[in-house]
């Protein structure tokens, strides 16, 4: 009489987390996430994050039709925030993306993590051509959003726009069209050069073409948020102030009353711009001068329609390539600095000042809204011993506010320090020509 088969061994427990999707041995108790370290604690008991569905139903096709003739050549009026049709003339104004989904309501009652539809994480096989069936004649049209966000069919003419929120990063919830023509934007570049002719680089003077300005579309996320913080330090106020010593050897001393100075605040944020390309987030300043651009903010944001591609019709633009996640460290020293500048009317009565030793920060609810802004952008390639430097001039393609970085000759500088007598005005003139 054969025996039967002792039934196999259960497998290993590995509990929750495993690379191995494995059951639990029958009768095993869950983990209580209390009894976890509180970073995985956080992230386990973190609520999923809320989408908010932007995507232009009407646009899916890639087409952009006029709603009173019915034709695919869109462009926008220039100087406005206007659609214009080509064909029959017709003008109307795209739909303001926060009046749309709300945006601008509900500050202080963010919890948790909200995310739109375009501003969602970038899928790691996305790819970045983007076929169409033309719905004019059937042909195939390719885009290719790496370089362009519009096509127009070989066959029957009919322009095609990257609309639909693909995974690849190319398309936000929203736009904010160019306000300043290309013609401004050239004035305002040449003038801001030529109040700094006279210590510029001789090589850059000789190839200054303002014309060949290039308008942008830049990828930034907008963050709504609620948070908390709290900072903790040492504040002085002096009591006496008293002199030591005679002549060369006098020196000045003081007194002062230190106190324990601790702050905490609730606030919120609207509308907070973050640079979404890894790229233009790069501040190295020894290869480029990114940080230029930040200079012309703020943008009026809150003017920014639903996405639609025929905004982007004589422009370029640049994919995002960042993720919420990878903005969060950013968006928190963003929101610290808030914080401290909230606190500071607080503590003047310290007229030594206060020196912040610790700081606290509680973000109880973010919305995240991916958006193109505009810039015109003048580059210039310095070359140098240790590399070239990216000198950028930039103009708010909204406002007009305009900075840059020229490259200067450091021997006229010197000279113009020593014919005023000092070494030290030749510094802070180096900052005001070359920063500022």
């Amino acid at each position: 009489m054969s025996s039967a088969k002792p039934p196999p061994p259960p497998p290993p427990y590995t509990g929750p987390g495993s690379p191995r999707d494995v059951p639990p041995l029958p009768g095993a108790s869950p983990i209580d996430p209390a009894t976890l370290p509180r970073p995985i604690r956080d992230e386990l008991t973190a609520p999923d994050p809320v989408a908010i569905d932007t995507a232009a139903e009407e646009l899916k096709d890639g087409q952009n039709h006029c709603p009173k003739c019915g034709s695919t050549e869109i462009r926008q009026k220039t100087g406005t925030d206007l659609l214009v049709c080509v064909y029959c003339r017709h003008q109307w104004h795209a739909t303001r993306v926060e009046e749309k989904f709300g945006l601008g309501t509900g500050l202080d009652q963010l919890e948790g993590t909200i995310i739109a539809s375009g501003a969602q994480d970038i899928a790691a096989d996305s790819e970045s051509l983007m076929s169409y069936e033309c719905t004019g004649c059937g042909a195939e049209v390719t885009v290719n959003t790496q370089t362009t966000m519009t096509a127009r069919c070989h066959w029957c003419r009919h322009v095609f726009g990257v609309n639909e929120q693909v995974r690849n990063g190319a398309v936000p919830d929203a736009v904010l069209p160019f306000r300043i023509t290309k013609d401004d934007a050239v004035a305002r570049i040449r003038q801001f050069v030529d109040k700094r002719r006279m210590f510029a680089l001789k090589a850059f003077k000789e190839e200054f073409t303002p014309e060949n300005v290039v308008g942008v579309y830049l990828p930034y996320m907008i963050v709504d948020g609620k948070a908390s913080a709290e900072v903790i330090g040492q504040g002085e106020i002096e009591t006496r102030r008293y002199t030591r010593g005679s002549g060369n050897n006098k020196k000045t001393y003081y007194d002062a009353d230190v106190y324990q100075v601790e702050r905490r605040l609730d606030f919120t944020v609207d509308d907070l711009p973050l640079e979404s390309s890894s790229e233009r987030g790069n501040l190295d300043t020894g290869r480029n001068t990114n940080n230029i651009i930040n200079t012309i903010l703020p943008f009026d944001t809150k003017n920014a329609v639903k996405w639609n591609a025929s905004y982007l019709v004589g422009f370029n633009s640049e994919k995002r390539d960042l993720d919420v996640a990878h903005l969060h460290p950013r968006l928190e020293d963003q929101l610290l600095s808030i914080a401290r500048a909230k606190v500071e009317p607080s503590v003047d009565r310290y007229d030594r000042g206060v020196r912040w030793e610790q700081e606290g920060l509680d973000v109880h609810g973010t919305r995240w809204v991916s958006m193109y802004l505009p810039v015109w952008l003048y580059s210039y390639q310095e070359p140098g011993g240790k590399g070239s430097l990216l000198h950028y001039i930039a103009v708010n393609g909204r406002t007009g506010e305009t900075m840059g970085s020229v490259p200067v000759q450091q021997w006229k500088l010197l000279l113009a320090a020593l014919t005023v007598g000092t070494i030290v005005e030749a510094i802070a003139l180096w900052i005001v020509v070359a920063v500022s």
